[in-house]
């Protein structure tokens, strides 16, 4: 069992968080979830439907995964030193590290992305790519892995980023049954991106 610290704060993108964690809740014996927060808390997001956070940063948990969604609410994140400071932390003791979206701007500001290659959404990209000149931004990639982060585009890619740490850890046969499961069709190639012609980046 692997445990999965995925942060919300206010203004989080809603299937940037629960695109990733529908794919990882088809394997709960493998997975387990805990909904982390600055306060113990229900939290809304962007889109408004809210959810219950029963972790804090307060709180000591043993976790080998983390994910950091995006959304709107990074704007105001990405100020929050106590959050980017959590972020930090945590990463620095988890297996591996994922971001969805924006969520890579948080990644960016806490040094985590420090040297290493990533991406993010296109149409936000160069706002998130000015958080941090340290990271190797890549503008044209559904996902990136590299070593223990991954890093993925806008949204619904979050879900292809997702299998791919499924197939990472529990092999690229499981995590095809997963995407059946799920009836998703998983763009297994990272380099598949169509929104970075779209936003004008390449």
């Amino acid at each position: 069992m692997q445990n999965i610290a995925a942060l919300v704060f206010p203004g989080f993108e809603l299937l940037d968080l629960f695109g990733p964690l529908q794919m990882f809740g088809m394997m709960k014996s493998d997975f387990q979830v805990h909904i982390v927060a600055e306060s113990k808390a229900v939290v809304e997001s962007n889109a408004g439907p809210s959810i219950l956070a029963e972790v804090d940063f307060d709180d000591a948990i043993d976790h080998d995964l983390i994910l950091v969604p995006g959304g709107m609410g990074t704007r105001q994140e990405i100020n929050n030193t106590r959050l980017i400071n959590w972020i930090a932390k945590a990463a620095d003791e988890a297996e591996i590290i994922m971001s969805v979206c924006t969520g890579g701007a948080l990644l960016a500001k806490s040094g985590v992305l420090d040297g290493r290659r990533a991406t993010t959404n296109k149409m936000a990209f160069e706002w998130v790519r000015s958080q941090s000149t340290a990271v190797n931004w890549e503008k044209q990639a559904r996902w990136i892995e590299d070593g223990n982060l991954f890093t993925s585009s806008g949204v619904s890619a979050g879900m292809d980023m997702s299998l791919a740490v499924i197939a990472r850890l529990h092999g690229k046969k499981q995590a095809r049954k997963v995407a059946t499961w799920s009836e998703y069709e998983w763009h297994e190639d990272s380099s598949y991106d169509p929104f970075a012609k779209i936003h004008g980046l390449v």
